[in-house]
């Protein structure tokens, strides 16, 4: 599993955006109380109230970008406990994107010259389930960060005309909750496909990878939460891990 200090410039950066956007609003309602005040004085309310109502919208802004950072903060804290094994309702589109993203941007710290397209596809009808949220975190990152490394070996072997792509998506299926994360990587190789899941077991270079990742996630999806973790794969087109979840 990564880190958090491997993720530390990824958080950076997350909580840097919704916290740029929360300082330019409220420096636009500073100047736009200046024009208030003066139109106030001149005895235009018609521009008083449109002036009102322009400083109302930026503040709905600075609260939504001001839960988003607080958002990440809590997610984050809650990573780098250790887990308490106790289930709580969790937006799992939430989990998944902020997931996504963190690891797009501590990968990006690690390696400047690393990059490759995040796509989502999130199914609203998913909502919040009951799960362990730092347990279900980690094995998201563990998955999407695996993938971003699938697609980056490609690129390295493949160079120009190769776009890597890393896509995570959800879907609800009655009862049942699923997750994938997807890659065009060039896929696991048929051989060792049943092997994937076994502790230890790793196709990284030595010092790159302990092999616990995959068999750690596959623990707490099937034991810790009762559900299932598959792959599908392809050689030469890539991987699906895929998490499917009961309510």
């Amino acid at each position: 599993m990564a880190s958090l200090g491997e993720l530390t410039a990824g958080i950076a950066h997350e909580i840097q955006n919704p916290l740029n956007l929360v300082n330019n609003f409220a420096e636009v309602n500073k100047e736009l109380i200046g024009e208030m005040k003066a139109e106030i004085e001149a005895g235009n309310f018609e521009e008083v109230k449109a002036l009102a109502k322009d400083i109302a919208d930026n503040e709905d802004k600075i609260v939504f970008h001001g839960k988003r950072a607080d958002g990440i903060v809590k997610s984050m804290l809650q990573h780098s406990r250790s887990s308490n094994g106790k289930r709580e309702s969790t937006n799992i589109n939430v989990l998944a994107d902020e997931y996504l993203r963190l690891a797009y941007h501590g990968l990006r710290a690690k390696d400047k010259t690393f990059n490759a397209s995040m796509k989502t596809d999130f199914d609203e009808s998913v909502g919040s389930i009951n799960v362990v949220g730092q347990d279900l975190g980690r094995v998201i990152l563990n998955l999407i960060t695996n993938a971003f490394y699938a697609v980056t070996e490609r690129k390295q072997q493949q160079g120009e005309g190769y776009e890597p792509t890393v896509t995570v998506s959800t879907k609800r299926l009655g009862k049942k909750i699923e997750i994938r994360v997807s890659d065009n990587g060039n896929g696991i190789p048929q051989g060792i496909v049943d092997k994937i899941f076994q502790p230890f077991f790793t196709t990284k270079p030595t010092g790159q990878g302990t092999g616990l990742g995959l068999s750690m996630s596959y623990d707490i999806i099937t034991n810790a939460h009762g559900g299932e973790l598959k792959v599908e794969t392809k050689q030469g087109e890539g991987t699906t891990f895929i998490i499917i979840l009961t309510e």
